[in-house]
């Protein structure tokens, strides 16, 4: 049994020309690939696994971050297959109105050369407002699964591990508004609607929590982890009136982004099962010992899952 985890599916956009997202027509060969090699299982087939802990086999699909890209690129396609498919949404975006800090980076970094970025931030981040704790984990872990630049990485690393948490959100908003002159006009087209999730509710698809505001759980305090995961959850519940059952996937991914305790905290919520990030396929000794951290493969793992390159711009490169 596998499950894959997308983020972005969309066509490319010249204002972005340096975004990394799945092609929706690479998407397309890719579910063509998993459909023969494996065969595409329902959700609800998960759900019978963790709770009789057999796995069965095929794959499971998983989407993660609540981008407009889902309903527009890959609910239709879904649809047009009669596949159905796990979709982890971070909820503050719907109270605040602002685009979260990991997809204001991805929007920066799409944009604007990383080496530009990255000289941006060291005029904003001065030393008392990076966290020591655990820098060797996150100098190394994270994102070396990524095909990134130097300067990609560090800007990363800073941003979304490094930095506290209550100075980044006014360093990022200082970018923001350098770059884009704030996130006000790209904010409605970047997230799906709360119409949009009760639709594909309503359709068949499966609605998870991916937090409130898409933090790394571990740097959190318990009490903290436990507000981000259950008012995701009850946020979910107002919008699809009541959830099939609840599931989950961790901010980031990667056994350095929770604890025991964020684990403890999700089957206290009820949470059914919840997804790491971890390349091998789901066993037996997962669904029965520790569903709350189910292996998940990243969709470049398999055959046309490479991420899109805008070719123009490698070619100035060159």
């Amino acid at each position: 049994m596998k499950a894959v985890m997308y983020h972005y599916v969309r066509k490319e956009n010249e204002a972005f020309p340096l975004f990394k997202f799945l092609h929706v027509d690479d998407f397309k060969k890719q579910l063509d690939y998993l459909s023969k090699n494996f065969g595409i299982l329902h959700p609800s087939v998960l759900k019978e696994s963790v709770i009789t802990g057999k796995p069965a086999d095929g794959v499971v699909l998983t989407f993660d971050d609540g981008v407009k890209d889902h309903y527009e690129f890959v609910l239709p396609e879904l649809l047009d297959r009669g596949l159905s498919a796990i979709f982890y949404v971070s909820t503050g975006v719907y109270e605040n109105n602002k685009i979260l800090g990991v997809h204001r980076l991805h929007l920066l970094l799409g944009k604007f050369p990383s080496e530009k970025i990255y000289h941006a931030l060291l005029d904003l981040v001065k030393n008392e407002m990076l966290s020591h704790a655990h820098v060797k984990e996150f100098q190394t872990i994270p994102y070396s699964l990524q095909n990134n630049d130097e300067y990609t990485n560090q800007v990363k690393r800073m941003m979304n591990y490094l930095i506290g948490y209550k100075y980044r959100e006014q360093v990022l908003d200082q970018l923001m508004e350098d770059f884009f002159g704030g996130d006000k006009n790209i904010f409605g087209s970047f997230y799906l609607s709360i119409g949009e999730i009760k639709k594909m509710h309503d359709l068949g698809m499966v609605m998870g929590s991916h937090t409130r505001t898409h933090p790394v759980l571990s740097k959190l305090s318990p009490t903290e982890q436990k507000t981000e995961i259950q008012t995701s959850f009850d946020y979910l519940e107002n919008i699809c009136i009541k959830l099939p059952y609840k599931t989950f996937c961790y901010p980031y991914g990667g056994f350095h982004s929770f604890t025991d305790e964020t684990e403890n905290i999700l089957k206290e919520e009820g949470c059914l099962f919840s997804f790491n990030v971890e390349e091998r396929d789901i066993s037996e000794k997962d669904l029965v010992g520790r569903s709350q951290a189910l292996p998940r493969y990243d969709c470049n793992y398999f055959p046309h899952g490479k991420l899109w390159e805008n070719k123009r711009i490698l070619n100035e490169e060159k």
